[in-house]
Parts: structure tokens; sequence; C-alpha cells
């Protein structure tokens, strides 16, 4: 997101005090409006909030990939049908339904260049902790993590070039290709020492994983919290774009559970997929955004990486949440069934042998 630049609106009874408009440090100003370089103590927070979250994130990969189990995940390598229907749902659906929205709601040109961003992204590496909470197939879900990371590389340049064409010349947009590879080593390293570790010493990997998965959770909402704090001097965008960052993580997850079941994938699965699809890797959108753009566009659209960021998890919780109760209500349901069978075999038995009845049997 955007780190250099903070927008600050001065009114006119401020103007008539001042004589000189705007303060002699900013870097454009038109006599309403200054924009002012970012003072070096949110720069030196940004900073250092960025390497303790990156350490976190690798700290919580790792314990994920504790619960990977090296056969199983050979086994995706090897028959990859599943991965198949996630690259289908990640570089097929998603940018087909960020073109539609952007299209269905008429939003500026540049606008629309965020929106197939964000579209175009891989798979973020938050959907692997929403996947161990769902009770997903966690082999898939990071396999498929690291194969749309390395497959970015080729799929999001295609992508943009075919998507981005009636809106802008997509030479215009650079692509990170360092941040994409920092992004896959930061995602393998700590997932293979993880598989390593549960192979070797199953038993604390399980520990490591039950801890990891509470940091994970802490760690995305943190993520959350702290983007919010740091750029809120840009929250003003046009609703547009609100409601645009609502539906689409929506239709991410919807369509890529429905993909996912009609390609005969069992219900785990499914979730899987569905959280690999609507979940983006939105710190991947900011970067890309701020490179390719000026000051000047860049007010009018970068934010909403945080704003699918935000959405993206709201919605991944509703998710949890609503899986959470079908599954304590599939338990109890399948409790008050054995324990019903239990006391109709009793009562068979008591007939039977002329037993006595109790009357907890009746």
């Amino acid at each position: 997101m955007q780190t250099n630049f903070l927008s600050h609106q001065f009114n006119a009874g401020s103007l008539a005090e001042n004589s000189t408009a705007c303060p002699a440090n900013a870097t454009i100003c038109d006599g309403t409006s200054c924009i002012l370089p970012e003072d070096d103590f949110n720069q030196t927070l940004s900073v250092v909030l960025s390497t303790v979250l990156t350490i976190m994130l690798a700290l919580v990969m790792f314990s994920m990939g504790c619960n990977v189990e090296l056969k199983n995940f050979w086994g995706h390598i090897k028959r990859p049908w599943g991965i198949f229907v996630g690259f289908l749902c990640q570089f097929g659906i998603m940018p087909l339904t960020a073109f539609l929205l952007s299209l269905a709601f008429n939003i500026l040109p540049i606008q629309a260049v965020v929106v197939l961003i964000m579209g175009c992204c891989p798979g973020g590496t938050a959907s692997n902790v929403i996947a161990y909470w769902v009770d997903g197939d966690m082999d898939l879900s990071i396999s498929m993590t690291t194969c749309s990371t390395l497959l970015a590389m080729g799929m999001m340049p295609l992508c943009l070039f075919i998507y981005t064409k009636m809106w802008t010349d997509s030479d215009a947009i650079v692509l990170p290709y360092d941040s994409i590879g920092i992004s896959l080593v930061a995602l393998v390293i700590p997932v293979s020492f993880g598989i390593f570790v549960n192979h070797k010493w199953p038993s604390k990997a399980k520990i490591i994983l039950k801890i990891g998965s509470i940091v994970g959770a802490v760690l995305i909402v943190l993520i959350a919290v702290v983007g919010g704090i740091l750029y809120k001097g840009s929250w003003i965008i046009s609703p547009k774009l609100w409601i645009i960052g609502t539906i689409f993580p929506a239709a991410g997850y919807t369509l890529g559970f429905f993909l996912a079941r009609v390609a005969g994938l069992s219900w785990h699965r499914c979730r899987t997929v569905s959280l690999e699809t609507g979940m983006q890797n939105t710190q991947l959108c900011s970067t890309i955004v701020q490179l390719s753009f000026s000051p000047e566009q860049l007010e009018l659209m970068f934010t909403f990486p945080l704003i699918y960021s935000i959405f993206q998890l709201l919605l991944a919780l509703l998710i949890l949440g609503g899986y959470r109760l079908y599954r304590r209500h599939r338990v109890k349901t399948k409790t008050d069934v054995e324990k019903t069978e239990q006391k109709e075999d009793s009562k068979t038995n008591a007939k039977i042998n002329g037993g006595f009845v109790s009357d907890e049997m009746k």
C-alpha cells in the first residue's frame, strides 16, 4: 500500500491565515489540497511492523507445514486434479469476475485496472490458516498456494494483457517479479521445515500446529488493524469500490466452491478450493499498484487492496463460524441418534430376556 504520501486537506480559513497556502515540505499543491511526505515516525513504524509481521508469518507457515503429510502432499503433485481445479478458479474465475464487476459498476478506467490486478493475484497465505480451522485439506491448500504463486509469474502478465486492453496499456503495469519470488520463498522454506518436523517428530508437530494456528488467526486480524491505522488518511474512496470490495471475495468463495463440487472433489476439498479462490495476495496487489501509478492516480484507488483484504477476512470468518455451528449441530444430532439406538436396543433385549426396563430407557 502507498507509504510515501498522505493527503491533507486545508480549509479556506487556514489558507487565509497562512500566506504560503501549503507547508514548505509539500510535494504537490494546487491551492486547496496538498500532498505531504509521510513523517519519519510513521515510516519507521511501518518498517518495524512489516518486519515483525513477516517473521510471524514465516512462523505461522512453518506451523501449517507441520500439518502436511509428505506422502499426501506428493500425491497432489503427482495427481494434480485438485490443483488444476484451483488453477482454473485462481486464473480463470477471479480475473473474469473482476472484469465483469468493473463493467457492471462502470468505474473509472484506473479503478478497473486495480480491481483486475487484484483478480489476477495468486492466493494468499491467510487461506492456509482458515483452511485449517474449517477442517480443509491442508496438503491441497499449501500445494495450491505454492503453485498459484509460482504460476503467477506467467499467468499474471497474460491475464492483465487480456483484460486491461480496453482501459490501459498493459505495458504500463509493472509486475514486481522480485516480490513474487520473495513471496514464494517465504512460503516454501518455512513450510518445507514444517513438513520435515512432521515427518521426524509427529507428536511435537501437533503441538507446534496448535500454537501456530492460534497465532495465525491473531496475525490475520492484526494485519487488517495495522493496515487500517497506517493508511487511515486515505479512506476517502468511491462507494462503488467499497461495493466491489464486498462482492468480489464473496463471488470468489462461492464460485470456487461450486466449481470444485462440479469437478467431483470431496466436501473438505471444496472448502479448501473455495478459500484459496476468494483469499488473494493483497500485499502483492498493493506493491504492483504502488510501482505502476503516480500519486495522483493512487488517490483514486490504492485503498482498494485494503478494502478487499478486510472483506475477504470478514467473509472467511463468517464461513468459519457457519462451519463450526454446522459441525457442532451435526455432532450433537449424531450423538442423539446413537443414544436413541442404544435405548431401543436395550428395550428389545429387556423384552426378549424378560428383564427390567429402567425409567431412563422409557
